[in-house]
């Protein structure tokens, strides 16, 4: 047997580039003469924007702090030790980077025991110990929390999670074990699997506290000395935690099932790490956490060695990096302040777009409209928005007045855009209507003012093509809801100059946004992979194969929404609008179905009614389909959709429609809420061979998003 030391330095040649987390012990004497107490500090030396992470340096060094007090609490030179993390950042979990680089199952194990070897000392010290959640904690730093006597948390810590399900993985240094021991298995079942398949979903300070993780909860301003007093008063007995019983019976096993219904619903069972936490709670039951961790251990190692961690970690990358550095943007020392946006429309679109501006640029907003009813529609959509804010508290009044004021809504352009520096089309999609918005915006505005349009599928050169200056003229495609789903297709037009290209990076930084660039090519990225996609789906419907048989198809996928849903929410007549685009550009490989026209001209909003609860296919829409008699098997329809969206992404990439693969799929996870452990889509199209089937070669190099051959 390796002991916790080799382990840990056979796991650190594997991982030559950690950022290593020290472990600083300290000495004090605690208020109220409650005695000696040691403090370990989690710190990576970095800033609070590089978190505290645990790779097998930083737990070797944990692991020899834990020594030192382990020595003292023998030798009776303290009563207590504590750890806490260095300011705003408790400890975010395991380094992800090492975990790219493994390739065998072996070292994954040692990840699993070496992590559970250093936490589970901190329950056996032989004083209490206490957890100090000061900062943002996640994974494995949460874990480390959980192996403690005590735990406080401040009320100012803003994210708070056990992500791994998420990422493809279990919390898998005590988290299944512990947790549902604590608080029970319903509530860890909701922070295990639930808050993780709802997009990674965090807790705040005091919701950690609201669920019993946390003992005590202070304030952020003096937390570690509150916790320190509090932690005086339970060592001296003046305060004595009560944690509830834990029921051991039905309502275990009902908080299991709650949790494979809850994965069921959101991977399909299409994604393994949910099911493997849930069998590691469900053998929790009895208490007996040494099984538990065991447990973990085996299911991490196995995680680690499967495509579906590598396509998380993948995906996570391209958020979290890619995505703040868009490939292919100009120097950002080209664009151009922006003081002023106007906004041409005033409906839905138009003003959850102005109710953006406003809110991250904090700059003056004007809509413009063709009559004086629809601009106040609109100022009164974007001022009730800030109501429900301000209600919500999410803003102060002197903000949200603030805010108000700089909205305003006039029917003349030359009135409105004259000190524009920004403006927005949202108008109808039809390309005649926006190259006469546009036409007249570039009259009236002044000479550098950019010109955006969010269009979702009509062509920017075109439409900037009878403009005296279509340099200034650039895609600024977003996605609905807009407040909801990050991505920004910034497209360039053949004319857009880089100057124009640079501030509209600027401005969706401002924003918040996902960038991506993308070349002026057909429905650019999204649109143009989902309504291949869809089209597929709607072939096989509309030759024969019934519509549950069709959706039933593409559920291991595990998307957020079936096709047809997707479809309703997008709105059929769109749907229809931008396939018959792509028909028109592309018509050997984009149909434009005649099913779905029907429904559109019968003025149907989709395929399903919902009069019990769940979708039933609308029997009025029922009557309108006409179908052939060729009827496939899911597996054969699933084969077809893949295949349709494996070519697409080829001929895509052979366009330059974006730089690379890693782009088409960041669009997909930001824009379209395709799942973290598919990696978007090319690394399962390249998992299940698809890609070469269809273009003889793989879309990513063996390693990236799978592991190393």
């Amino acid at each position: 047997m390796s002991t916790t030391a080799e382990l840990l330095k056979g796991a650190a040649e594997l991982f030559p580039d950690e950022v290593v987390t020290s472990a600083h012990v300290r000495h004090f004497d605690l208020p109220l003469g409650a005695g000696r107490f040691a403090l370990i500090t989690l710190d990576n030396g970095l800033d609070h924007t590089k978190p505290t992470t645990f790779g097998p340096q930083s737990l070797a060094h944990l692991n020899t702090a834990i020594d030192q007090v382990e020595q003292e609490a023998a030798d009776g030179s303290i009563v207590g030790a504590g750890v806490t993390g260095k300011p705003f950042i408790f400890a975010v979990g395991a380094d992800l980077k090492g975990i790219e680089l493994l390739k065998e199952h072996e070292h994954a194990l040692a990840i699993g025991k070496g992590g559970h070897d250093v936490f589970k000392r901190l329950s056996s010290l032989g004083v209490p110990t206490f957890a100090y959640y000061n900062g943002a904690a996640m994974g494995g730093g949460v874990e480390v929390g959980l192996h403690c006597t005590y735990r406080t948390v401040s009320a100012a810590v803003p994210a708070f999670s056990l992500p791994e399900v998420f990422l493809g993985l279990v919390p898998g240094w005590g988290g299944c074990a512990l947790l549902p021991n604590l608080i029970g298995a319903d509530k860890a079942v909701s922070v295990i699997i639930e808050n993780s398949l709802n997009q990674n979903k965090q807790l705040k300070g005091a919701q950690v506290y609201e669920l019993g993780i946390a003992d005590a909860l202070f304030e952020g301003a003096d937390f570690l000395e509150q916790s320190l007093l509090w932690t005086a008063s339970v060592l001296k007995g003046e305060i004595v935690v009560d944690r509830p019983v834990i029921d051991r019976g039905e309502a275990w096993d009902q908080a299991v099932a709650r949790g494979r219904f809850i994965a069921d619903g959101k991977v399909h069972g299409a994604a393994p790490a949910a099911y493997r936490a849930l069998e590691i709670i469900a053998a929790a039951q009895d208490g007996d956490l040494q099984r538990g961790f065991d447990a973990e251990d085996r299911a991490l190692a196995d995680l680690m060695m499967g495509g579906e961690l590598r396509s998380g970690i993948y995906a996570f990358n391209l958020v979290q990096k890619r995505g703040k550095r868009p490939a292919g943007a100009p120097d950002k020392s080209l664009a151009r302040p922006v003081t002023k946006v106007g906004v041409v429309g005033a409906g839905l679109m138009a003003s959850q777009l102005a109710l953006l501006f406003l809110r991250r640029l904090e700059v003056p907003v004007v809509l413009t409209d063709i009559d004086q009813e629809r601009i106040d529609k609109g100022v009164g959509y974007v001022h009730a928005e800030i109501d429900k804010l301000l209600a919500k508290g999410r803003l102060h009044q002197d903000k949200a007045n603030r805010l108000k004021a700089l909205v305003t809504g006039v029917l003349d352009k030359a009135e409105g855009f004259a000190d524009a520096d920004f403006v927005i089309e949202a108008v109808f999609e039809e390309i005649g209507v926006k190259q006469q918005v546009f036409a007249e915006v570039e009259a009236v505005a002044p000479a550098h003012a950019i010109l955006a349009t969010n269009t979702s599928s009509l062509s920017v050169t075109e439409m900037a093509s009878k403009l005296k200056h279509p340099e200034r003229v650039v895609g600024f495609h977003f996605f609905n809801p807009v407040a909801v789903l990050p991505l920004l297709e910034i497209v360039r037009g053949e004319r857009t100059d880089d100057a124009s290209l640079a501030t509209a990076f600027a401005v969706a930084k401002k924003l918040r946004k996902t960038a991506v660039l993308v070349k002026d090519a057909p429905a650019f990225v999204v649109n143009r992979v989902l309504t291949r996609f869809m089209g597929e789906v709607q072939n096989v419907i509309d030759e024969g194969t019934p519509v549950e048989v069709a959706e039933k198809a593409v559920e291991p996928l595990g998307l957020p929404m079936s096709p047809l849903v997707l479809l309703e929410l997008v709105g059929p007549a769109i749907g229809l609008h931008v396939s018959e685009t792509l028909h028109r550009a592309f018509p050997d490989r984009f149909t434009v179905s005649p099913n779905l026209k029907a429904v559109v001209e019968a003025g149907k909003r989709g395929f399903y009614v919902y009069d019990s609860g769940k979708p039933e296919l609308d029997p009025e829409v029922a009557a309108l389909l006409k179908q052939g008699d060729t009827v496939l098997t899911e597996e054969q329809v699933r084969a077809r959709v893949l295949e349709a969206v494996a070519q697409e992404i080829g001929l895509m990439l052979d366009e330059g429609v974006v730089a690379e693969a890693q782009d088409i799929d960041l669009c997909l996870i930001t824009g379209a809420g395709w799942p973290f452990h598919l990696g978007g889509v090319t690394p399962y199209l390249d998992r299940e061979g698809v890609s070469e089937r269809v273009n003889g070669k793989r879309f990513l190099a063996p390693g990236v998003a799978s592991v190393p051959a």
